[in-house]
């Protein structure tokens, strides 16, 4: 967290939910409870799993977290450049979209623009950071092994599926309102939300 704070802080849970009740409460009894249900869970309950098994589940998690790291990474690169880098070794393809904002004390209205990255991670899918993140989430849930302890170490990876669907879902709406016909363009260069062919 400490390393990529700024990620964190350009985040849909920080721009748009910001720091209420809700989200304090999230972070300091919901994600200390339920993110850790797993590996609490295994304290009691051990998973029976073979060196190896284990091995390679936690090596597939470590490689959800590092991709989904990188997936961030090259959009935050993308942003602090003004599009003038390489996105996986080729010049990136974006959208420039122009919206308008109304500064709360005169009322005046200005324009603004972002650059709607359509190629690397982000060309793939809107959000396929999300799938990294719940590659690493199922697989630290399925080192409790739910075959042999039943489906309570699962209900952090369930839930976060269905956080991040529902994510989407309403980062696609603010966009559409915020972008406009600029979304819908960019839309059609990146039609999926989450894996590509599914959502």
């Amino acid at each position: 967290f400490f390393l990529w704070e700024m990620g964190y802080m350009r985040s849909i849970d920080i721009i748009v939910d910001r720091a209420g009740f809700e989200i304090q409460w999230g972070c300091l009894v919901w994600v200390p409870s339920v993110y850790t249900l797993h590996s609490r869970f295994l304290v009691q309950y051990p998973s029976g799993l073979s060196l190896g098994m284990a091995a390679a589940i936690f090596v597939l998690s470590m490689t959800g977290v590092v991709l989904n790291y990188l997936a961030d990474r090259e959009r935050d690169v993308f942003r602090a450049t003004n599009g003038q880098c390489k996105v996986w070794g080729q010049t990136p393809k974006f959208i420039k979209a122009e919206y308008t904002i109304i500064d709360r004390k005169t009322g005046l209205k200005s324009t603004k623009t972002s650059l709607l990255l359509a190629s690397g991670f982000w060309g793939v899918a809107r959000h396929f950071q999300y799938f990294f993140e719940l590659m690493a989430a199922w697989s630290w849930c399925l080192l409790a092994n739910p075959l042999v302890n039943g489906v309570i170490p699962l209900f952090y990876a369930a839930f976060l599926t269905s956080l991040l669907i529902d994510r989407a879902k309403r980062d696609s709406e603010k966009c559409h309102l915020k972008y406009g016909k600029y979304y819908e363009e960019y839309c059609k260069l990146v039609p999926y939300k989450i894996l590509p062919g599914i959502y």
